[in-house]
């Protein structure tokens, strides 16, 4: 790939991070770019390069796919699929269920299995039937107009990231007219393969392990690429993004905040310690990514300062040589949540509970499960699987505040000259 082949302004890239339910927040960022952002950018504004691992990955094939409609309307219909969301809209569980998913976690009782239309098994494994889930992917995304769209570049890279079941290897699947899988030669964690990203794509992104079935591609079982690439910051900078805006699903917090925050009597909860650690594998990657970033730019910007402006072309042969792309400097602007969602879904729970409308039982029973000796004041674990209406109304407006908060540092981001 030439550098011919992208556009003359610089090169725009949205990143979109993974984290379950979480995702309303990331739908509300959107849906306020959508409104607020892109009609100010022009009538034919669009990402570069748009990236996305698990519910991330469902946002970046929609943003992908409904480009070139109204703004408006695609702001619509994403938050429509996010306010109006249940437990029964995203996860199939009946009382059945309920009490096979324990023998099912030990190994015992039948494996999931459904087969496609040539009777090869299409998804295996998982405690839970996610047909609800699925059937969102495949019709609330315009899955129609996506080959058009990346063949107008519109945009130019639509990449997800998926983890191979039997290897462990991340997956980065590349699909458009600038899909380019050269930085990547040198990498011998990630494979980089260009093809056209379906709906099966994007549901073996959003697989999480044990919880949900892996997804087959090909001969190949795929789950979650966010066990090791949540943030897929990664393609973004290797694909020559001049400028990335970064979509967060965790309030960034100092050192001092993490190290004085302890629940000493939660340690032995389960709930508690399940929602720590999904913490750490899903959203904590994010901070290194970005502080490796900050790293590279400051460098760059010395060796301008002390070897003249020419320093950076003089030394990318030779990190071309080892990385398989050269560096260069990138603007970046990250908006992530102003509170905390574990504290957000707890008081969702609560207020829920109270509410005169209520939830169906085996929505209650899971989420009174997931706050299981957990501090009245955080419930992690749930803001990761409340999959309901009382949660993802929270999550989307505090989405469209924090948007609206770092609207002219967002347009100043994106606003370039040709």
């Amino acid at each position: 790939m030439s550098d011919r082949s992208f556009p003359s302004r610089p090169r725009l890239s949205l990143v979109l991070s993974g984290g379950g339910s979480r995702g309303a927040y990331e739908a509300g960022i959107l849906s306020y770019l959508f409104e607020h952002v892109y009609p100010k950018l022009g009538a034919d504004f669009e990402f570069d390069v748009i990236s996305g691992t698990s519910v991330g990955a469902i946002h970046a094939a929609y943003v992908a796919a409904s480009s070139g409609m109204p703004t408006a309307e695609r702001s619509r219909r994403l938050l429509a699929t996010w306010t109006e969301m249940s437990f029964d809209s995203v996860l199939k569980l009946s009382w059945t269920d309920l009490v096979g998913i324990p023998l099912r976690g030990f190994g015992f009782g039948p494996t999931r299995l459904r087969h496609d239309s040539s009777g090869a098994p299409e998804v295996k494994g998982g405690l839970v039937d996610i047909a609800p889930l699925e059937r969102l992917v495949r019709e609330r995304i315009p899955w129609s107009r996506l080959r058009a769209n990346l063949a107008a570049r519109r945009p130019g890279v639509l990449c997800t990231a998926v983890t191979e079941v039997h290897s462990g290897v991340v997956r980065v699947f590349l699909d458009g007219l600038d899909a380019d899988v050269t930085p990547w030669l040198h990498d011998p964690h990630v494979d980089a393969v260009v093809t056209e990203i379906t709906d099966l794509h994007v549901r073996a992104s959003a697989a999480i392990p044990f919880l949900f079935p892996a997804v087959r591609i090909g001969p190949c079982f795929y789950v979650d690429g966010g066990l090791r690439l949540n943030t897929p910051l990664s393609p973004a900078v290797r694909l020559r993004s001049d400028k990335i805006l970064v979509v967060g699903l965790k309030r960034r917090s100092s050192k001092e905040e993490k190290i004085a925050y302890c629940k000493a009597e939660a340690l032995t909860q389960p709930a508690f310690l399940l929602g720590k650690l999904l913490d750490i594998l899903l959203l904590d990657p994010i901070d290194n990514e970005l502080r490796q970033l900050e790293i590279v730019n400051a460098i760059l910007a010395g060796g301008k300062a002390q070897f003249g402006d020419d320093f950076i072309e003089r030394i990318a042969p030779t990190i071309a040589s080892v990385r398989g792309v050269a560096y260069r400097p990138v603007d970046f602007l990250m908006v992530s949540p102003s509170a905390d969602l574990g504290r957000v879904a707890a008081d969702a729970y609560r207020s829920s509970r109270s509410s005169q409308k209520g939830q169906s039982l085996i929505a209650s029973l899971i989420a009174r499960t997931a706050t299981l000796g957990v501090p009245e004041q955080e419930a992690d674990l749930l803001s990761y699987i409340y999959f309901d209406s009382h949660y993802t109304k929270r999550l989307v407006e505090l989405g469209r505040e924090d948007a609206k908060a770092l609207g002219d540092e967002i347009l100043t981001l994106l606003h370039s000259e040709e």
